[in-house]
């Protein structure tokens, strides 16, 4: 099956609205599970997810951070202007340094009113901080294919531009979730184990794990580790053209330490991803690695996976997974790399041919977009059973929604 020519049309399902969660439940790990495996569904909660995956296990989970992307400034004519942060200008090398910038950083953003904003305007807004009033001001620089990009400068300059959003910006809740964001989102719209800031959409597969999770699925010798990726809303961005070579993929900040490769490399055949976005990055590591096999003196911006490569030319060159991670972590050791930076717009769709993972924790997707998708290159067809079934019992979908547990066919 060549992916590029799939329809967008066979991949929807009606969505009724009154089935998106509009607001997490209570206890996080009270969210319902559906897990489905070998063609069998089975329900259960969070709670006992560790009942329904194998003994000596790895979980990988996505331990970025989501940051208060929304900047809302008021025109000296009294009309209001939007500025959603969506990702750093590309003079930066990874979200982490543009996170860091101090006085004055460039971002790619989505902006409401652009029409509003006139050249050469700078927006400007009074905050206040933990450590007195500050100044933000905005000014548009350029105008991108779907975005803007926009120079913020902040006096006093001595924060960073991850402490100016904590102080000037508001949740981004997802387009789907027709509320303003509340002062809860703060805590759950975040996993309990994010870290690493630079997401402007949560990883919400892992917004169900709590400690009582881990302590159980310690028990079972079930570990886990971490990797980042940043979500980017593009993760929202539904697929507009017909047939999916029409459509761009978004491309994802993603950072991974040494030693986790090799914990990665010691479970092959045993890993399970807590979202898309690890998914995506794991599944990601074995084609760099397939690079390298390629390129031994491969250099590190050559790393990076485009959307179709894997399908064009890197399927022809499959290797084993400890052959391709062996690979990926020798490269690391004579650059001295102790973390891998790089970017991934890899597009996981039927007829993508898994290599590390064997299945994965998610939460329940919109119609006709890339993460359906994937679930749908995770177990084929079946996926239309496995949403029939969540509909028909009521299963919450989307952010807040509940989840399921799928094992690859």
């Amino acid at each position: 099956m060549d992916p590029k020519q799939l329809q967008i049309k066979d991949f929807t399902y009606a969505l009724p609205e009154g089935r998106i969660a509009d607001y997490p439940l209570p206890d996080r790990d009270t969210s319902r599970l559906l897990v489905y495996r070998d063609g069998i569904i089975e329900e259960s909660i969070y709670r006992h997810i560790a009942d329904y995956l194998p003994e000596g296990a790895l979980l990988i989970l996505n331990d970025t951070r989501v940051v208060e992307a929304r900047l809302l400034f008021q025109k000296p004519t009294g009309g209001s202007i939007e500025i959603f942060c969506l990702s750093p200008d590309t003079r930066y090398p990874d979200v982490t340094t543009a996170m860091m910038q101090k006085s004055k950083v460039w971002w790619n953003c989505m902006i409401g009113g652009a029409s509003k904003w006139k050249p050469g305007t700078i927006l400007e807004k009074k905050i206040r901080t933990a450590a007195g009033d500050m100044v933000l001001k905005a000014l548009l620089t350029d105008r991108l294919a779907d975005s803007f990009t926009v120079e913020l400068q902040w006096e006093p300059g001595d924060m960073s531009f991850a402490e100016v959003l904590h102080y000037a910006g508001l949740i981004p809740l997802p387009p789907y979730i027709r509320r303003k964001a509340a002062e809860e989102d703060k805590e759950r719209y975040q996993t309990i184990y994010a870290r690493e800031e630079g997401s402007v959409a949560a990883p919400t597969a892992g917004l169900h794990f709590t400690d009582n999770i881990f302590q159980s699925l310690g028990s079972k010798h079930i570990t886990h580790d971490f990797v980042t990726l940043h979500v980017g809303a593009g993760t929202f961005k539904p697929v507009k053209a017909e047939r999916m070579q029409d459509h761009t993929m978004h491309a994802e900040f993603i950072d991974i330490r040494y030693e986790t490769i090799e914990k990665i490399s010691g479970h092959a055949g045993s890993v399970f991803c807590v979202g898309t976005t690890s998914l995506r990055t794991v599944e990601s590591l074995y084609w760099m690695g397939v690079k390298i096999k390629m390129n031994e003196n491969m250099e590190p911006g050559d790393l990076v996976i485009s959307q179709w490569e894997v399908y064009e030319t890197l399927a022809a060159h499959a290797i084993s997974v400890k052959t391709a991670l062996h690979a990926l972590l020798e490269w690391m050791k004579r650059r001295h790399l102790q973390r891998l930076l790089t970017q991934t717009q890899i597009i996981i769709a039927p007829g993508y041919p898994f290599h590390i993972i064997s299945g994965l924790i998610t939460n329940f997707h919109q119609p006709q977009s890339t993460l359906l998708l994937l679930v749908a290159a995770l177990i084929g067809g079946r996926w239309k059973e496995v949403y029939d079934y969540a509909l028909k019992h009521d299963f919450r979908f989307l952010s807040y929604g509940d989840g399921c547990l799928l094992y690859l066919s």
